[in-house]
């Protein structure tokens, strides 16, 4: 359903090399999020979150680089101070991290965005604009799954598991929504060149 693994490895290895080069502190920092594979985006938003303790969704300057170091950023503090004031756009000394991320997210055609909503159109049966395990029954076949198959898991932790690929790293509500399902597909997007190529795999990943 994700990129291929041999997509994210060429992806990864790509990043690593355009890092020597780039220079700007915000393409530099997508890249080093890159080169772990079409999640890293996610996961730095998972260190984010476990570093909001008052839920705030917001960071202070200490706490982004802390979270940058965390998950192994490598960055000197100038270049960190020059990435937050691009995000602290108020200069109110702290950032949104929703917000962050989005711009962190590899840029898309729109073509490539469009496909993207098919998909979620066409999971979000009750067309509330959340996708839950409710929505999932019919779209998605639990039955295939060895998890399902050996009795381990049950129908609903199959779905639930499944909703977990798409959801926020650092909100796991069993509900995703059209952001959460874009910014999963955009690091799998980022490891495809061409838009003919990533609609295709869309439309028959998700048989649209």
């Amino acid at each position: 359903m994700a990129g291929t693994a041999r997509h994210d490895r060429e992806m990864a290895m790509q990043a690593k090399k355009n890092l020597s080069t780039c220079t700007d502190p915000l393409e530099r920092l997508r890249l080093q999020c890159l080169s772990r594979g079409s999640a890293g985006i996610k996961g730095l938003g998972r260190v984010f979150k476990i570093m909001d303790d008052d839920n705030s969704r917001c960071l202070d300057f200490k706490e982004f680089l802390k979270g940058l170091n965390d998950y192994g950023v490598m960055i000197d503090k100038n270049e960190a101070q020059q990435l937050f004031s691009i995000f602290d756009k108020d200069g109110s000394g702290s950032i949104d991290f929703d917000e962050f991320l989005v711009t962190l997210r590899p840029p898309m055609s729109n073509a490539r965005k469009e496909i993207i909503m098919q998909a979620f159109r066409k999971l979000d049966k009750s067309g509330d604009g959340v996708v839950t395990v409710e929505d999932l029954r019919g779209v998605y076949n639990a039955k295939y799954h060895p998890k399902y198959q050996n009795g381990e898991w049950t129908e609903d932790q199959v779905f639930r598991s499944f909703l977990d690929n798409f959801d926020s790293p650092y909100d796991k509500d069993g509900q995703v929504t059209p952001e959460e399902f874009t910014n999963y597909y955009a690091g799998v997007s980022a490891s495809i060149d061409t838009d003919v190529y990533f609609i295709t795999m869309m439309k028959n990943a998700w048989r649209l």
